[in-house]
């Protein structure tokens, strides 16, 4: 038996299923972990959803393009030209696919193996147990059935700082944001939450979140995705950054936790469609 962590597929089918025969992946056996964006932008993110949903024990945290796309069904935001969630929105699983989608934990923790799992990473001022307690309040929320009125305030970069005082929809909003759209923060957990790109685009006064000096969980193997344009570099301890660019016509990545070897397989021609 192996597991196997996997970067963001984003609609990637075909490089997911080359993946997975490049590593023998047995679902018998074999448990995947999923880093988040499992959808939008390349072709096929209505296959991925199926393929992963009917895995016997599949383990995924959910996605900035995965919340976007429950907010979409929920009508809350408009579908643009640029989103390929149409498939998936007129397909006759939909709600069905959705409503196992907003069930989906933001954080994934396994002691034995010694790895936790996010999409963007883990807020530099939270230790590993607050992460996890804030992780439970948001997913409670989501399997909640009035989970829509939160997904309405989702959106929006304030606050940009964490404190144990925030309640209400600051609070919702910050975790949201802490998790799945993170990457710089200041020595003081200041996010910033607007710039993108590569190390070489760092807003000064900033750092990748991993960098700050006195992150509180340092002792732990954090997986995320996210940040595809580290193109799975992060030259820090502990810290695996498996977005490898798939979408934008680079390579998915698969992480084999017992023995932290990488594989990686080509993105195809046809999955770098949609660059936005």
């Amino acid at each position: 038996m192996a597991t196997y962590a996997i970067g963001d597929i984003q609609g990637c089918f075909a490089e997911l299923q080359n993946l997975l025969q490049l590593i023998n992946f047995d679902s018998k056996k074999d448990q995947l972990w999923l880093v988040g964006d499992l959808v939008n932008r390349g072709p096929q993110s209505l296959e991925v959803l199926r393929f992963v949903k009917n895995l016997p024990k599949p383990i995924m945290v959910l996605g900035n393009h995965d919340l976007h796309l429950l907010a979409i069904f929920n009508q809350i935001d408009p579908l643009q030209a640029h989103h390929t969630y149409q498939n998936i929105l007129q397909a006759p699983d939909c709600e069905e696919i959705m409503d196992w989608l907003r069930k989906q934990p933001l954080l994934h923790h396994d002691k034995k193996l010694g790895y936790v799992m996010t999409h963007a990473g883990i807020y530099p001022n939270w230790t590993l147990a607050q992460a996890s307690n804030c992780a439970k309040e948001v997913e409670q929320i989501f399997q909640s059935k009035n989970y829509p009125k939160a997904l309405a305030n989702m959106y929006g970069n304030e606050p940009h700082s964490w404190h144990k005082d925030l309640t209400g929809i600051p609070r919702f909003r910050f975790i949201i944001n802490a998790f799945t759209r993170m990457r710089f923060s200041n020595e003081q957990g200041k996010l910033e939450l607007n710039t993108t790109g590569d190390l070489t685009k760092t807003p000064q006064g900033y750092m990748p979140w991993f960098k700050v000096p006195k992150r509180k969980t340092k002792a732990y193997k954090i997986i995320f995705g996210h940040w595809a344009a580290l193109e799975g570099k992060a030259d820090t301890a502990n810290i695996y950054a498996l977005d490898t660019s798939c979408v934008w016509g680079g390579e998915l990545t698969a992480l084999r936790l017992e023995d932290e070897q990488k594989f990686s397989v080509p993105c195809a021609s046809h999955c770098d469609i949609i660059q936005i």
